[in-house]
């Protein structure tokens, strides 16, 4: 076994005992087929009122330029697929939210594997990410095989489906890159002809000042008196439940992702009537805490007048 394949082998199996799904690498070279499609959607205006997608540009194309001296990028995957599923009927909420706040367990989790490199290779640096900085994660987990990206622009798992969280550790370490997964989505397009509000504008392309998850989330204006959310409260899975590959999802065994009943079961008028106060101790490790009590009452007051 080469030098290369023995780093890779035990950054690996340590990641897969600390508790990530998948760990593969790519090397760290710029994303150069996929800066012209970011530059068209931005140029396009879908990002919407996400103005940090439009800065930075050269950095979310090129990790060297984000971390000086990456060489690889090991990209991680964290399974998320619950077992319990909300009523249908209560207000919705994504099941990346289910839990406690996804950026500070996978975070957490990443340093735990970059502490364990730094003990082998005392010499070596890295930095790690998570939703967090201009990393194009699901681009780089395509490339180093972690999975494709499916027509949603979410990457499928062969094993995991799409319900994982990524994450990134940028390092000078050379290590033997993965080969890519095939796209296999095939001539499926369930998740476009889900969506209610047509925001899978085509394939791999997300109009975001359509998507339930954006205007639920990202989105901090008035809505439109005639606004639909389709029951959404924070967030949107329908893309990804009525993905074939999400029907073989493993559920997760992290108990920080465990889900919060007195979340998951509020009607849209108690989410109307918690004060501040309240909403800030319900959700104090929540995801929830991205969209903040404001939008969180407007989402639920849009519900409301959906069936009133």
């Amino acid at each position: 076994m080469s030098c290369t394949s023995s780093i890779k082998l035990s950054i690996r199996e340590e990641a897969m005992r600390i508790g990530f799904a998948d760990c593969r690498m790519a090397q760290a070279s710029s994303l150069t087929g996929e800066a012209p499609h970011l530059t068209r959607w931005i140029q396009a205006e879908m990002h919407g009122e996400m103005t940090y997608m439009s800065r930075h540009a050269d950095k979310r194309t090129n990790p060297a330029l984000l971390v000086e001296n990456t060489r690889t990028v090991i990209s991680l995957a964290v399974n998320y697929a619950p077992v319990f599923r909300q009523n249908p009927d209560l207000p919705q909420i994504a099941k990346y939210a289910y839990g406690a706040d996804y950026h500070v367990v996978v975070k957490e989790m990443l340093h735990r594997l970059l502490t364990f490199i730094r003990t082998r290779h005392p010499h070596t640096s890295g930095r790690v990410f998570t939703d967090s900085a201009p990393v194009l994660e699901h681009a780089w987990a395509a490339r180093s095989g972690l999975g494709w990206t499916g027509k949603h622009s979410l990457t499928i798992h062969p094993r995991y489906g799409s319900y994982i969280f990524l994450g990134e550790l940028l390092t000078d370490l050379e290590i033997e890159p993965d080969p890519p997964v095939a796209d296999r989505c095939g001539v499926c397009s369930r998740c476009m002809e889900a969506c209610p509000v047509k925001a899978i504008v085509a394939p791999r392309v997300i109009d975001a000042r359509r998507c339930l998850s954006y205007l639920t989330i990202e989105y901090k204006g008035a809505f439109d008196p005639r606004v639909n959310l389709h029951r959404r409260l924070f967030g949107c899975d329908i893309c990804q439940d009525v993905c074939p590959w999400n029907k073989k999802a493993v559920p997760h065994n992290i108990r920080a992702f465990e889900p919060n009943r007195a979340i998951l079961e509020k009607t849209a008028a108690e989410w109307q009537q918690l004060s501040e106060a309240e909403f800030n101790l319900l959700t104090a490790h929540s995801p929830l805490q991205r969209a903040g009590y404001e939008a969180v009452r407007r989402n639920a007051t849009a519900i409301c007048t959906e069936f009133s």
